[in-house]
């Protein structure tokens, strides 16, 4: 597969956005949680194209980051609701 591939990249931003979307979705979710959510997707994105660009993959360094910060967000708000 070629690395500059535009279908590729089209389609991993269809991810990112479909994904994102499908996260801030969820109705049985409070504000906090959304936000919290919504944060880590964020900066999950941003700091995983900042390290995939370094390899020569943002796109899916950014996928993978808002992914994995999406739901440590989520595991955070659902952590810190349980003790209160």
């Amino acid at each position: 597969m070629k690395k500059n591939n535009p279908l590729l990249k089209i389609c991993m931003l269809i991810f990112v956005a479909g994904s994102a979307c499908l996260i801030t979705g969820c109705r049985n979710m409070d504000d906090r949680t959304v936000r919290n959510t919504g944060v880590g997707t964020a900066a999950g994105a941003v700091l995983g194209g900042v390290i995939g660009h370094q390899s020569g993959e943002t796109a899916e360094g950014a996928a993978l980051g808002a992914a994995i910060g999406g739901a440590g967000g989520y595991g955070y708000s659902k952590a810190t609701e349980e003790k209160e």
